[in-house]
């Protein structure tokens, strides 16, 4: 089953281009089927980019996904035209009327601050406890989870001393998870951040499940089953070249930053990168959309009930 998306976004484009399914508003309205709303709180500043990369996953399993776009209600974009914000998205003051059987909020490049010195931290905050009552099943990824974890249990991030950067291994801490169904006992991972959250930390506070976790980076995973959410700090949902345009524009920009580890062949980055994370990617976002559909209410106005 597609995923339903404007004709007009660029992702619609893109994505039938790949061989994933989509279908336009209207012609979905003509199916007996209700599709799982999901919602896409992208915090990212290439929005275009970020909108492929979730639809990608998300649109990649048998169900009728209906994606709406939402942006923070006051926070303007610098790097995506104005016309596509207009033409594409909703401030969150506009939905949060409404019910989303799934909820994404992305990352944001502002691990560096913090949380309450983010201009739109209020909302954001407001945000979070509105998933309680409108949407089914919420997935905080990058700064968006850390944002997350940190306003339900008080779990803090830590500055590193260097960036973790590169595509890391990780180990499969809980297999018996259904959002883990068909993982192996190990997998690569997009990492990119400023930041950790650390393992006792999230062990300590009660009710939080550590899913993946790396000896190198630490905490990927973590499922938060009181505020039906996960967490994920690095980017299962990142293209081939996503660790390398960030590396060739650190680079051109002379910002002091070392090759993306595990990621080159031979570590060289005249290289074509290697992709060694596609298939879990796509089957933890297909677990996670799964899950929302055996649990999720018919009657979206049950949601949060």
């Amino acid at each position: 089953m597609p995923i339903t998306l404007p004709e007009t976004l660029p992702a619609f484009e893109v994505l039938r281009d790949e061989g994933v399914m989509v279908m336009s508003p209207e012609r979905a309205a003509r199916q007996d089927i209700r599709p799982l709303r999901i919602g896409l709180l992208n915090l990212m500043p290439k929005k275009i980019q970020t909108e492929n990369q979730f639809a990608r996953l998300i649109g990649a399993t048998p169900l009728q996904i209906d994606l709406s776009l939402i942006r923070m209600t006051e926070h303007q974009t610098k790097n995506t035209a104005a016309a596509h914000m207009a033409a594409f998205y909703r401030p969150f003051q506009e939905v949060k009327a409404e019910k989303f059987d799934g909820l994404i909020i992305t990352g944001a490049p502002i691990e560096h601050l913090p949380f309450e010195a983010v201009t739109y931290w209020d909302e954001l905050r407001e945000v979070f406890d509105w998933t309680q009552t409108n949407v089914h099943s919420t997935f905080g990824v990058c700064w968006g989870g850390m944002a997350m974890i940190n306003h339900f249990h008080g779990v803090q991030k830590h500055i590193l001393p260097q960036k973790a950067f590169g595509c890391y291994l990780h180990r499969n801490v809980r297999p018996s998870s259904h959002y883990l169904r068909g993982f192996s006992d190990d997998c690569f991972v997009p990492v990119s951040r400023w930041t950790e959250m650390r393992a006792g930390e999230i062990e300590a506070a009660e009710g939080l499940n550590l899913l993946l976790d790396s000896a190198e980076v630490g905490p990927c995973l973590v499922e938060d089953p009181g505020h039906r959410a996960l967490y994920i700090f690095n980017h299962f949902e990142y293209d081939n070249d996503t660790l390398k345009q960030e590396y060739d524009r650190d680079i051109a920009n002379g910002t002091p930053i070392h090759v993306p580890a595990h990621y080159y062949p031979g570590n060289d980055p005249s290289q074509p990168p290697r992709n060694r994370w596609r298939s879990h990617a796509h089957l933890l976002y297909g677990n996670w959309i799964n899950e929302i559909y055996q649990t999720t209410h018919y009657d979206l106005n049950l949601i949060g009930r």
